[in-house]
This record gives C-alpha cells, sequence and structure tokens, in this order.
C-alpha cells in the first residue's frame, strides 16, 4: 500500500481549525487508512492506503468537515515529491525556518506572482504545484500578499525535511 502524506489546511494555526492529532490519528484510521502517523499539530498525517491520492484527499478532507464544520482543504504529497520539492529549493541561502512552501493541488496558474506584494524583501518562486516563499523578516509579521496562495497549505522548509524523513523511515520500517 503506497504512503501518502497528508497537509491539511488552516488547521491549529491562529485558534482556528482547532484539532488534536489524536482525533486526527482516530479519523484516519476510521476511514480505513493504515499505519496513520502525525506529526506536530498543525494538520500532518502521513497513512498508507490504496486509494489514490486525490480520493484519499477528497475523502479526508469530506470527513474532516463534518467535524469542523467545513472542509479544511486537503492536499497529498509523497515521499519522493516532498523530497523532489527540498532539492528544488530556489533560496538555499535562506533559513529553513524562514522558507515556506505552498502546496496546491493544481500546478500554480500562469502568472502567479503578478499581484505579489512583498513590502519586507520577501521573495518568491514558483515551481509547479509549489511556490517557495523567503521571508527575511519570518512570516509572523510579513505584510507579504499573494493571491495565489490564498487556497494552498504551507509548511516551512524544516517541516518539509522531516515528513520527507519521516516517510522514508516508515517506508523502510
Amino acid at each position: 500500500m503506497p504512503l501518502h502524506i497528508a497537509l491539511l489546511r488552516a488547521v491549529n494555526v491562529g485558534g482556528t481549525g482547532a484539532l488534536k492529532m489524536a482525533e486526527l490519528k482516530a479519523l484516519c484510521e476510521d476511514l480505513g487508512f493504515a499505519a496513520v502517523t502525525t506529526y506536530i499539530q498543525s494538520g500532518n498525517v502521513l497513512f498508507r492506503s490504496d486509494l489514490s491520492k486525490a480520493t484519499a484527499a477528497q475523502t479526508l478532507d469530506a470527513a474532516l468537515a463534518r467535524i469542523l464544520g467545513k472542509p479544511p482543504g486537503v492536499t497529498i504529497r509523497d515521499r519522493k515529491e516532498l523530497e523532489a520539492v527540498v532539492a528544488a529549493n530556489p533560496f538555499p541561502e535562506a533559513k529553513p525556518n524562514y522558507l515556506m512552501i505552498s502546496f496546491l493541488n493544481e500546478p500554480a496558474p500562469a502568472g502567479a506572482l503578478d499581484r505579489l506584494v512583498a513590502p519586507d524583501g520577501e521573495r518568491a518562486h514558483v515551481s509547479g504545484r509549489e511556490i517557495y516563499v523567503h521571508y527575511p523578516n519570518g512570516s509572523g509579521r510579513s505584510r507579504f500578499v499573494l493571491p495565489a496562495i490564498r487556497h494552498a497549505t504551507a509548511r516551512n522548509m524544516n517541516t518539509v525535511v522531516k515528513l520527507a524523513e519521516l516517510a522514508r523511515t516508515l517506508e523502510q520500517g
């Protein structure tokens, strides 16, 4: 069974979408997903399923909607995709916790960076279904605006690296 890495949008961020990871794990198990493992409190869950990535994402999103009152948005990648995201880092000099990767379910639209507002020297790069954003002063107080990432879910590079490593360990064990 393939290992899926689900990235939930707007879960346990800024006081919205409160969801305990134990509840997320139990929900995934109830959906028939196997070897369910969560990572940190920001909505990362790894599991095995014969469902396609798209079907697994839709299934999990619908189940979460019943708990949270609305679908949060679920994006699924596999280990090789996350490793490719790490390898394609356009800002290797950036501190990993200052580099956010926004994950989209579809390739970024043409002109995705056209309406970019980067008042603090933020830099952005589009690569397929990911948009990398380097926040030189951190993302917490940034006034950075990029409409293309409005419906994406973002993780910093440290988290992406750790998820890829965790997936490798689970695949080998």
